[in-house]
């Protein structure tokens, strides 16, 4: 993200600031925020996009062939305990095919609402630091240097990010923008094990400096409506990562998969699982609850129709997205409405 990189160039050597000292850095204006955000009521990819690029970016989901410490035994075998057989990237491209075929064959499929613009190339699949780094350096640069492509992001692990990794996407953030994605998803120890996270905190924290240090924005993946999470819970984890220097968020609801251990756990020992109204109260707390320079890159999330066990309303992606929409504008919520004070903060 142009605005957050160049930030973080300027302020290498100070790594991960305090709730504090972000407060005390933000400028404050009394304007709602959903003037300026159009007609969105919280900080949306498209919104960035259109003010740093002028125009939107396409996201094209590849598979770099990669796998994961938590498949391969060096951490487990099974993965993530919600984690699908395709490493959460179940609308990736064919990993049997080369990037450049998968970007062109994303391009195709986007091709009917194609209306100008470019294409962010999206390692989704697994873990995409993992593996050797002739291999990483091949797949990466093979996507950076699509004539079509103008970001590289990059889903990953923060127990993944060796110095010689850092190094390679210092390396070609200089030829185009470089984002990390990293997947949290909770702050809370507890959650954690039961997801079968395999790092700690400090390990994340650690992650999100090293990239800050490099000028590499990033991106934080959460999940609300774990089962043993209440409203304080989730948004203890907002909190949190208010007082990081993250650029954006994605905001996944809990989804039971076909064929993940989640699965077979909920159909032996069935827990609660979110009703839409129960969602969309937690998500206004939390989208409040967020300041206001952090871009949601997503609020909600569709797995797979024929591998979705629960909750079943998550299929009708359209209406979610209305309902969201609809719940933030009768409540009066916008994005950093609860944070300090409910006055609205201008972009870092």
């Amino acid at each position: 993200m142009a605005k957050a990189h160049q930030h973080h160039i300027k302020d290498t050597d100070s790594g991960i600031r305090s709730a504090q000292s972000i407060e005390e850095a933000v400028s404050v204006e009394k304007i709602p925020a959903r003037t300026r955000w159009g007609e969105k009521r919280y900080y949306s990819l498209d919104c960035y996009m259109k003010e740093t690029y002028g125009k939107k970016l396409y996201k094209i989901a590849l598979d770099g062939g990669f796998t994961c410490p938590n498949r391969d035994g060096t951490l487990g075998y099974g993965g993530c305990l919600f984690c699908s057989s395709s490493g959460s990237g179940d609308f990736a491209g064919d990993r049997n095919l080369s990037v450049t075929s998968q970007l062109e064959a994303g391009k195709a499929l986007l091709a009917k609402k194609y209306q100008g613009g470019g294409y962010i190339a999206y390692f989704q699949s697994y873990t995409g630091t993992y593996g050797p780094l002739s291999k990483l350096r091949k797949v990466f640069t093979e996507a950076i240097r699509h004539p079509d492509v103008e970001i590289l992001s990059i889903a990953t692990r923060p127990d993944c990010l060796p110095e010689e990794v850092l190094s390679l996407l210092q390396e070609l953030s200089l030829e185009k923008p470089v984002w990390v994605e990293l997947g949290l998803q909770t702050i809370h120890q507890k959650s954690a094990d039961f997801i079968r996270r395999g790092y700690r905190l400090p390990v994340f924290e650690q992650a999100v400096k090293k990239l800050n240090n490099i000028g590499i924005p990033v991106i934080v993946h959460i999940i609300l409506g774990l089962p043993s999470e209440d409203t304080e819970a989730s948004l203890g984890t907002i909190r949190y990562l208010n007082a990081l220097d993250i650029q954006g968020v994605k905001l996944q609801l809990l989804h039971i998969l076909e064929g993940t251990d989640l699965a077979d756990l909920y159909r032996r020992h069935p827990f609660p699982v979110m009703t839409l109204d129960e969602y969309l109260t937690l998500l206004g707390k939390c989208i409040s609850s967020l300041r206001p320079d952090i871009v949601i890159h997503r609020f909600t999330g569709d797995g797979p129709k024929h591998l979705l066990v629960e909750p079943q309303w998550t299929a009708d992606k359209r209406m979610v997205l209305n309902r969201i929409q609809s719940y933030l504008k009768s409540q009066d919520i916008w994005q950093g409405r609860s944070y300090i004070n409910g006055r609205i903060t201008h972009s870092l």
